[in-house]
């Protein structure tokens, strides 16, 4: 099963319930999809980690053969080339490496060079295997990497944990497209609820079934929980706002392995997943 867990912002908890969420299957793979800060790592610290470098292909252009005719410029649907001084030009940061440019050629003038936009770690912790995404400084486009980290990353194993990216842009989209179910973190504020609006809304549109852990909570947070109820979402658990939680975070430990309410807690959503996806 390819799990999915995802929040509509920053810093509600996503990474905690996915490393936590992969040590209690025991025998899963981490995929580390938040490839523009990457963290899972700092938890599970990986042995034994190799790296692949991404490439994206960009067009060159031969000045000699090309006969100015433009029908790469006029195919280009993400405006990358533009004609400029009687040569085509491109623009990397909006080029899809779609290689249209190179078939719509009539004189073969385009050809394509790798460019490298990031790299993949592959380690392990345990039983675990460990896969993360990182982003080059600069780059314009997380999906590639997201992409290279899914290929490598979805294996035999037992299930596949997949830490999104937050929001609900192409990044989400493209980490959640393989999953079969999602499991939506959110915290209890009117921020955090007005997030995790858009958040479903996307996940509906890609009919995905999902379901929600309510982090950080000290009080029932009734807007919330209206939302829940109303929209016939299922509340998989709800996480304490807790000192003890907070103390292993910031220690880099992973909750599961050094508190007995946690590991009782994420054996238990575990097991809803899996309930929530049975036929």
């Amino acid at each position: 099963m390819k799990i999915a867990v995802l929040s509509g912002k920053g810093g509600t908890g996503k990474t905690f319930v996915s490393v936590n969420l992969a040590v209690a299957v025991q025998s899963a793979t981490y995929i580390d999809c938040d490839v523009e800060e990457p963290n899972g790592n700092l938890f599970l610290k990986p042995e034994n980690v190799t790296v692949t470098t991404v490439h994206t292909l960009l067009p060159d252009f031969d000045a000699d053969k090309c006969n100015g005719c433009r029908k790469c410029v006029d195919f280009c649907r993400f405006n990358a080339l533009a004609f400029i001084k009687g040569k085509p030009k491109v623009f990397p940061e909006v080029c899809h490496s779609c290689g249209g440019c190179v078939l719509v050629c009539p004189v073969g003038a385009v050809t394509e060079h790798g460019h490298p936009v990031g790299r993949i770690e592959n380690g392990a912790y345990g039983d675990i295997s460990v896969v993360t995404g990182v982003l080059n400084l600069g780059e314009a486009s997380a999906v590639p990497v997201i992409r290279a980290a899914l290929a490598d990353g979805l294996t035999g194993k037992r299930h596949s944990i997949i830490d999104c990216p937050p929001g609900s842009g192409c990044p989400v989209l493209e980490s959640v497209s393989v999953s079969d179910y999602c499991v939506l973190v959110a915290e209890p504020t009117a921020f955090g609820l007005h997030n995790l609006q858009m958040v479903v809304e996307m996940v509906k549109m890609l009919n995905k079934p999902c379901g929600i852990v309510n982090n950080k909570m000290e009080d029932p947070y009734e807007p919330l929980e209206d939302y829940c109820r109303q929209s016939g979402i299922p509340v998989l658990c709800r996480i304490p706002y807790s000192e003890t939680l907070a103390t292993l975070n910031a220690a880099a430990q992973i909750a599961y392995e050094h508190d007995e309410s946690s590991r009782t807690l994420f054996d238990t959503l575990l097991r809803r997943v899996e309930a929530e996806v049975k036929p």
